[in-house]
């Protein structure tokens, strides 16, 4: 090793939860798979306060109560806003059907202070811009479940670009290599991988380096996906003004691992800078096994030497704890998140940027989005 003072090796890999957070009343609007096992499971675990829930079937909303000890199902969304003790609303609904429970949040919830938004909070920028400034005139705090920026290997790697450990980024991909499970709902989507799996990946490259400047992107269809789809496979590039360039294979094909031949399934990442390199898994494909994602990272300052920090926690559902209390935290200390509806705006012009790449054939400026 070289001479070089040691590193500081906390990472600050999961968000640090500051007591009172349970102050909040949080309302649960829906009841699926990752409301049920991911969001009730993190805040569980995190002590947050859950007072009520709410879903289109009553029953399942009921189901899930019983669950996860919720005191209160709620009939609807308006019977849940009439409840004084619901000052935070968790939305976990398909995309299409979000942004009307927003919009009512927003027009009637007058003990609602913070809104959790699913991924993606609209399918368009316009329709995201217009929810964005109806919660700004209403007074709440909005925050979306961009839940990858929590996964402990990707928290930890924006550590080590903010500390300068690897120097001035150069080069950062994601290799995806997972069948996903794609719900019902998303057959009545106009974009399938772009907006519901590569959403995922083109946020975390914004919170390792920021809003790129354009985009070149290409998709395929998926042969396993029987339903109308336009974008399947993706492929894209994204160039940044100083110079880096970021890239990912968003895989959802993967080999016929579901047809009969062997599986070659997982997430690789990685980020190369000036001076140095880290590289990392993310354990989601393996859901429901708990699997935690790693990193491996190595820099000029510590000479020929692999750090690989583990921790226990994984994605799914330890990143939820991180989401819901960046809300806290902002509702707390009376500031915006860094997951805030108005910095999500930019991840989805971005996704509509790739998905208008792809479609036209064409390099697209980020600017011809946002105006």
């Amino acid at each position: 090793m070289s001479d070089h003072p040691a590193l500081d090796l906390d990472l600050d890999h999961q968000l640090r939860l500051e007591p009172g957070l349970d102050a909040w009343g949080i309302g649960v609007v829906g009841a699926g798979f990752i409301v049920r096992d991911c969001h009730l499971v993190a805040y569980r675990q995190a002590g947050f306060r859950v007072v009520g829930i709410t879903s289109r079937t009553i029953d399942r909303a009921a189901e899930v109560a019983e669950l996860r000890d919720i005191p209160t199902v709620y009939r609807s969304v308006s019977e849940l806003l009439d409840d004084p003790e619901v000052q935070v609303v968790d939305v976990g609904v398909p995309p299409q059907s979000q942004p009307g429970i927003i919009r009512e949040i927003a027009k009637r919830g007058r003990h609602v202070k913070g809104i959790l938004a699913q991924k993606p909070l609209a399918l368009s920028y316009t329709e995201a811009h217009d929810l964005v400034q109806r919660c700004a005139d209403a007074g709440i705090v909005l925050a979306v479940n961009q839940n990858m920026r929590h996964d402990q290997s990707v928290r930890a790697c924006r550590t080590l670009l903010r500390r300068g450990v690897l120097g001035q980024p150069v080069l950062a991909t994601i290799d995806m290599r997972a069948i996903p499970h794609w719900m019902p709902w998303s057959e009545d989507l106009a974009s399938l991988s772009t907006f519901i799996m590569s959403i995922h990946h083109l946020d975390c490259f914004r919170y390792w380096l920021g809003d790129p400047v354009r985009v070149l992107a290409s998709t395929g269809r998926d042969p396993r996906t029987k339903f109308p789809h336009t974008d399947g496979l993706n492929l894209y590039i994204l160039e940044f003004a100083e110079g880096c360039r970021a890239s990912a294979w968003d895989d959802v094909w993967t080999g016929p691992a579901r047809e009969g031949s062997q599986s070659d399934i997982g997430i690789q990442w990685r980020v190369e800078g000036t001076e140095g390199l880290a590289r990392g898994t993310i354990g989601w494909p393996k859901y429901p096994a708990h699997t935690p994602s790693t990193l491996d990272f190595t820099t000029r300052q510590r000479g020929d030497y692999w750090f690989q920090p583990r921790w226990p926690e994984a994605w799914f559902p330890e990143a939820f704890r991180g989401t819901m209390g960046e809300l806290l935290h902002a509702l707390k200390h009376g500031q915006a998140p860094s997951i805030s509806g108005k910095d999500n705006l930019r991840t989805i012009a971005l996704c509509e940027a790739v998905f208008r790449a792809a479609h036209e054939h064409r390099v697209v400026e980020l600017a011809e989005i946002t105006g």
